[in-house]
Formats: C-alpha cells, sequence, structure tokens
C-alpha cells in the first residue's frame, strides 16, 4: 500500500506541475478550470497503467526471467528523466487552461509517463485485473487531489511557488528509488 502510495505521488508530481501553472495562468479559483482539468488527470493517470499492464501482461510468462530488469530500466528512465527535466528553466507558456482540448491534452502528456508504472506492475506480480484496481484508484486519486492543490498554489502563490517546490526533482527521487527498490528485490531473491 505504501509502495502504491509513494509511485501514486511520484506520478501526480506532472500533474500538480502543470496544475500550478495552470492556476498561475487563470489567476483565480475557477471551479470550471481546475475540476475538469483535476478529473482528467486523475482518469488519465490511472488509464495509462492499465492500458500498459493490459498490453504487457500479455507478454509476462516471456519475460519471467528479465522482468525485474525491465521495471528498474522504466522506472529509471522516467525518474532520470524527471530529475533532468527539474533542473531546465521553463520557457514561456500560451496555453489556456479553460479549453477542454488544451485541459486534455495536458492530461494525456502528463499521464504518458504513468505507462511505464503499468508495465512494472505487469511485471512485478499484479497478475489479474482485480489486483489492479486499488493501485489505479490510489493514483488517480491522488493525481485528482494534487491537481487540484497545485492548481490553487498557483492562483495564491504565482511563479514563485513552481520554482521553490521542485516538484518533478522529487517525483524523480521516488521512482528511481522504487526501481532500485524492485532490482534490489528481485536479486536478491
Amino acid at each position: 500500500m505504501l509502495e502504491n502510495l509513494l509511485i501514486a505521488l511520484a506520478l501526480a508530481m506532472d500533474c500538480f506541475a502543470v496544475s500550478v501553472v495552470c492556476g498561475v495562468i487563470v489567476r483565480r479559483p475557477e471551479g470550471r478550470v481546475f475540476m475538469p482539468l483535476a478529473f482528467y488527470f486523475g482518469l488519465f493517470q490511472a488509464l495509462m497503467p492499465l492500458i500498459s499492464w493490459f498490453l504487457m501482461s500479455r507478454f509476462s510468462a516471456h519475460l519471467a526471467s528479465f522482468d525485474h530488469w525491465i521495471a528498474f530500466g522504466m522506472l529509471s528512465f522516467i525518474g532520470g528523466k524527471m530529475i533532468w527535466e527539474s533542473f531546465k528553466e521553463e520557457e514561456g507558456s500560451s496555453i489556456n487552461p479553460r479549453n477542454i482540448v488544451v485541459q486534455l491534452s495536458l492530461a494525456v502528456a502528463t499521464s504518458i509517463d504513468a505507462m511505464a508504472v503499468g508495465i512494472s506492475y505487469a511485471c512485478t506480480g499484479y497478475n489479474t485485473l482485480s489486483s489492479l484496481i486499488a493501485p489505479l484508484l490510489i493514483i488517480g486519486a491522488v493525481s485528482f487531489i494534487l491537481s487540484i492543490l497545485g492548481f490553487f498554489l498557483g492562483v495564491r502563490f504565482g511563479d514563485a511557488a513552481n520554482r521553490k517546490i521542485r516538484p518533478e526533482l522529487l517525483g524523480g527521487i521516488i521512482l528511481l528509488g522504487i526501481g532500485i527498490k524492485i532490482l534490489i528485490e528481485h536479486l536478491g531473491a
């Protein structure tokens, strides 16, 4: 349960960061903006691991001898990418968070990384859809909540909040740590 909560927090960091930016752009706590945005973020963060788990679970029997390396590689790659991106300077944005197409695009873009988690779930013992329901609900709920929180922080504190929190760095460190933990557990077994 703790591991799934940490994964959910790590995945939600992109949603949180984008929501802060959206709050900075909108400058007011508009429910018609932050509620659909948070819903889409939560939905896609839960949906992407399900899709990749489904595809990967069809092949996991053939990959059992090295599946821990796949999980480690995917989580390390995404975690490393998030850490790298946390040190890059942000360029100006011209997005309109009030536009549903923009909201959906942001939700899909921030959830692509979550596909790696679905692959790691397929490689680490989540063999049935019922075993995956709780982790997916946790991922969706955490992304939803942190998206709302991020939006309000963006409205309240503006650009300073996004520079000081560095959520991508924290999320990347968490994903990298979980990847290392999976590798150590499987190599030690």
